[in-house]
C-alpha cells in the first residue's frame, strides 16, 4: 500500500457499522498496517444515521479528524442515499458500496450527478441466509475488502475467523454463519 487509504461508513443505529469499521481496523492491524476506526454519532439511538470511519496505511497516521475526501463509501442502508450525500468528497478514482437489491447503475441514478464506480451487495438477503437475521455489516465488510483489495482476502478471511472466534467464544456456532457470510458477500459484490 502506498498511500492511506481512507473509507467512510453510512448506516443507522443498530446495523453495525461502527462494529464493521473497527473490526476492519483490528484485522488490517493483525495485518501489521497502522489503522484508526471510530464512529461520529448524532442522537445515539436505534435507526438513526450514524457515520464510522477508517484509515488505513503503512505508515504511522497522524492525522485525528473526520473524513472529508475518502477512498471508499460503504452504505450500509441504501434508504440514506435520499438525504445524505453520500458520494460527497470521494476521491476520483474510488468507489460507492451499497447494499442494495439494486443493480449498481440503478443506485448511481440517485447519486446526484456522480459519475465513479457504484458497487452493490445484497448484505440483507445474505445475512438473513447465512445467520437467520438481518446483520448487514458483516457482507458489507466482506464487500469493502474485496473492492478495495486493502487486505489480501485469504489473510483476511484468516483474520476475521480469528477474530469472531476471539469475540465468540462463549457462542461458537455464530462464527461459522458469519464466515459464510463474509465469504459469499466477497463472491457476489458487484457493480461498475
Amino acid at each position: 500500500m502506498s498511500e492511506m487509504i481512507e473509507i467512510r461508513w453510512h448506516g443507522r443505529g443498530g446495523q453495525g457499522a461502527k462494529t464493521a469499521s473497527l473490526l476492519l481496523a483490528d484485522v488490517a492491524f493483525s495485518s501489521g498496517m497502522y489503522v484508526q476506526g471510530f464512529p461520529e454519532y448524532g442522537p445515539e439511538r436505534m435507526g438513526a444515521p450514524i457515520t464510522a470511519y477508517n484509515r488505513i496505511g503503512d505508515k504511522p497516521i497522524r492525522v485525528h479528524s473526520n473524513i472529508y475526501e475518502p477512498n471508499f463509501v460503504v452504505v450500509v442502508d441504501e434508504t440514506l442515499i435520499k438525504s445524505i450525500a453520500v458520494e460527497k468528497g470521494l476521491k476520483e478514482g474510488g468507489a460507492i458500496i451499497v447494499n442494495s437489491e439494486r443493480t449498481s447503475a440503478e443506485i448511481k441514478a440517485e447519486l446526484r450527478g456522480y459519475t465513479g464506480k457504484v458497487f452493490v451487495c445484497n448484505a440483507r438477503k445474505i445475512s438473513e441466509e447465512c445467520l437467520g437475521k438481518n446483520f448487514p455489516n458483516t457482507p458489507m465488510l466482506g464487500a469493502v475488502v474485496k473492492i478495495s483489495q486493502l487486505i489480501s482476502e485469504d489473510e483476511f478471511i484468516k483474520n476475521m475467523e480469528d477474530s469472531f472466534k476471539h469475540k465468540f467464544t462463549n457462542k461458537p456456532e455464530v462464527v461459522d454463519g458469519n464466515m459464510k457470510a463474509l465469504k459469499r458477500s466477497m463472491d457476489e459484490v458487484n457493480g461498475e
